[in-house]
């Protein structure tokens, strides 16, 4: 009650101050006038106090219940922000485990790599050898061959050579008498 009679006390000293700033003319109506304002002024209080008697339970009700609705409003925020906060260390933990976890497998591969690594390289130095067991089976293949291919055109040369010098150095009755003693030698030993 006091808070409504200081605000139609306000308003009331309002209106005097903006009445009264007026120029000053016609100070014979100002009597008149004064009794108009100040039934205007009657008329405004009456109608601030009804208005006030008729809506005060709502006003109170409407302010006290969206008090309760903020009140209501803070307190689910709060849960709800707990929640969150909740859900949050949550995801945070499993994050942090399915790094640790990425990590874990990522540390396998690379050691699976380095693994698979070695043996690419053992099995590649195990190739290297066997092709130079190979090799070296070839070259001595290889040389055996030339070998065997140089004795036998060395005997054909000597063979040849030997023809010549035989055809050069041995006269007709020479070799009649060589053929001779073979023939000889056969038959003995028959």
């Amino acid at each position: 009650m006091k808070r409504l009679v200081f605000v139609v006390l306000v308003l009331v000293l309002t209106a005097a101050v903006a009445y009264a700033s007026g120029d000053g003319e016609g100070a014979a109506e100002h009597g008149g006038q004064l009794a108009n304002f100040g039934w205007r002024m009657l008329n405004f209080a009456v109608l601030v106090i009804v208005l006030y008697k008729l809506m005060a339970k709502g006003i109170k009700g409407f302010f006290v219940g969206r008090r309760e609705e903020i009140k209501t409003s803070l307190e689910e925020a709060g849960v709800a922000r707990a929640e969150a906060q909740r859900k949050l260390d949550e995801y945070d933990e499993k994050l942090n485990k399915a790094s640790a976890e990425i990590s874990g497998i990522a540390e396998m591969i690379r050691a699976q790599g380095a693994e698979e690594k070695e043996k690419i390289i053992e099995d590649a130095r195990l190739t290297a050898e066997k092709m130079k067991e190979d090799a070296k089976a070839r070259i001595e293949q290889e040389y055996k061959k030339a070998i065997n291919e140089l004795r036998a055109e060395a005997t054909e040369l000597s063979v040849q050579m030997a023809e010549d010098i035989l055809k050069e150095n041995i006269k007709k009755e020479d070799h009649d008498a060589m053929v001779g003693d073979f023939l000889d030698r056969m038959v003995s030993r028959n």
